[in-house]
């Protein structure tokens, strides 16, 4: 394997840990609620970030098996979309304990945090439905279906719907973007390359699933 195959897992984590560190002790602006918890914004965001491209490139994936049958490509959607759910849950929790500090509770009844919510138990449907098959073949097709759908679902759950009503999330129902007001310069030249460090490490251990996938099904079909 040559450099020019592995220089964006070398990027991806660099990235991750100079983010990871200056994050963690670089300055930050001192802002009134927020304080010290602004921190999380490198961890929490990108994380959103890294798993809605995954999911992206999940149901990419499963578009591609309907129209070529190719039960490889109906792994890597799978794969694709395990990571991504990961990201998801690892952005889940860090947003809880970040509203525990900033909204007094890790789990408000708040519009968007109901709604990712929601998103995820449709996505985690995705794999409670691929282990109900046996024959490879249907599972794949009913799986990309299903993932097309849950894609469909999970945007506007988590993009439109608190847009239009009330909310406390930055950038939902009326509440300014956080970026807009409280992120300055030295943040975003964390910020930018957190999202980008996350989405190809997100990809690279998607892609090691992948593998992983591969030769337990040729293990199962000698």
């Amino acid at each position: 394997m040559t450099f020019k195959n592995t220089w964006w897992k070398a990027l991806g984590a660099i990235l991750i840990c100079y983010a990871s560190v200056a994050g963690l002790i670089g300055n930050v602006p001192r802002l009134p609620i927020l304080n010290e918890t602004i921190r999380n914004t490198y961890f929490h965001v990108p994380l959103w970030f890294a798993m809605m491209t995954l999911m992206s490139i999940s149901m990419f994936k499963s578009f591609q098996y309907l129209r070529k049958g190719d039960i490889s490509l109906d792994q890597e959607a799978f794969s694709f979309a395990h990571v991504a759910l990961l990201f998801g849950a690892l952005g889940f929790i860090t947003g809880a304990i970040w509203g525990n500090f900033t909204w007094g509770s890790p789990l408000p009844l708040d519009p968007k945090l109901i709604a990712v919510e929601i998103g995820m138990l449709i996505y985690a449907a995705y794999f409670i439905l691929r282990g109900s098959f046996d024959d490879e073949q249907k599972k794949a097709r009913l799986s990309a279906v299903y993932n097309i759908f849950a894609f469909a679902a999970f945007m506007p759950l988590v993009w439109i719907l608190p847009r239009v009503t009330d909310s406390l999330h930055p950038g939902n129902g009326g509440n300014p973007a956080f970026g807009k007001y409280d992120m300055d310069s030295s943040m975003r030249m964390v910020f930018y390359p957190a999202v980008i460090g996350w989405i190809l490490i997100g990809i690279w251990i998607s892609n090691i699933k992948h593998r992983l996938e591969k030769l337990e099904y040729a293990k199962n079909n000698k």
